[in-house]
């Protein structure tokens, strides 16, 4: 039987009123984040997820973009803002109305909200909080299935594959990394960086993967140049003629590094990135990357959350974008 708010009021010891107007997120209720707490910690361990009467059709829809960086973050990584500009175009596109959120701050949501897109990397807690708040959620660059709700993701996998493979191509085998490590916004669960985990497997199966090549940053260019900085100093003569860096901000940093230690590119280190931001056609030389279609992912995040406006769907959808290499100069 469906946990009801009165269940989530009896053990949290307070009245019906006040858990309803928690769960809204009503923002004129005066109440102890003590009591606040205690009505949330209710609801996780009731599983309790706000249900909604499904509308014939919800043309004019209030959504919820949460983005899980800070506005001053995401100028400094442009692949969430592009994937944010996918969602606002098919928003206006579709007649959705948008209500941004940033930093993941919940209680910033509006009450009664016909949906949320959340944006980046979230934890099991700040899912099924999403999930109180509103019953139509979709989940952008995070895989959804494990918490049973829709989501887009782009294919780590193949990108990396890609990356690999033009390296070896150009017969250049010995191929380091510099990767990053995250952790939800709430710092409740760490984030492990997938391209990792398929360049270690890959290299792993062709015998090539060597621990002393691979580097770990925090995905900003700062880390990038720090991180190429330390591969530099400890490797001397023994650097790899290739590194695989998974974002464009770190490449950036690295390069700067490599340039600043007199270290050609290409001739005597290849880099490819990951994502292609518009920062990769323009940096000197200019970047080869993995293309991320980021735009899109927003698009299809949308197309999704009109689908659950609109349908009876029960069952959630993950899609996965694919990837391709875009060469230019940092390659052979």
């Amino acid at each position: 039987m469906a946990t009801t708010l009165k269940d989530i009021a009896t053990k949290a010891n307070v009245s019906l009123a006040t858990v309803s107007r928690v769960l809204n997120g009503d923002s004129s209720l005066s109440v102890g984040e003590d009591t606040r707490q205690r009505i949330f910690q209710a609801a996780e361990e009731l599983n309790y997820t706000k249900h909604q009467r499904t509308k014939v059709k919800n043309k004019f829809a209030k959504i919820a973009v949460v983005q899980w960086y800070t506005q001053k973050q995401e100028l400094d990584d442009l692949y969430y803002r592009s994937i944010r500009t996918g969602i606002e175009r098919a928003c206006e596109r579709i007649g959705f109305q948008v209500v941004q959120i940033f930093e993941s701050k919940l209680d910033q949501i509006p009450t009664a909200v016909d949906g949320i897109i959340a944006v980046g990397k979230f934890s099991k807690r700040q899912i099924l909080r999403f999930k109180q708040i509103s019953g139509k959620l979709v989940i952008v660059d995070y895989d959804g299935l494990p918490s049973e709700c829709d989501s887009v993701t782009a294919d780590f996998e193949h990108g990396t594959q890609l990356a690999i493979s033009q390296f070896l191509k150009t017969e250049l085998a010995d191929i380091g990394m510099i990767y990053g490590s995250e952790t939800t916004s709430d710092h409740q669960e760490e984030i492990p960086d997938l391209r990792f985990h398929y360049f270690e497997r890959e290299m792993k199966v062709k015998k090539l993967f060597k621990s002393d090549w691979v580097f770990k940053g925090d995905y900003s260019s700062q880390s990038g140049y720090d991180q190429m900085i330390k591969a530099i100093d400890s490797l001397g003569d023994q650097l790899p003629h290739a590194f695989y860096i998974s974002n464009d901000p770190m490449s950036v940093g690295a390069i700067k590094a490599l340039q600043e230690r007199n270290v050609k590119i290409p001739e005597r280190v290849n880099v490819i990135s990951f994502n292609d931001t518009t920062i990769a056609n323009y940096i000197f030389p200019g970047l080869t990357s993995v293309k991320v279609p980021t735009e899109e992912m927003g698009e299809n995040a949308v197309l999704l959350m009109e689908e659950q406006q609109t349908t009876n769907r029960d069952y959630p959808k993950k899609l996965v974008l694919g990837t391709k290499l875009i060469k230019r100069k940092t390659t052979f």
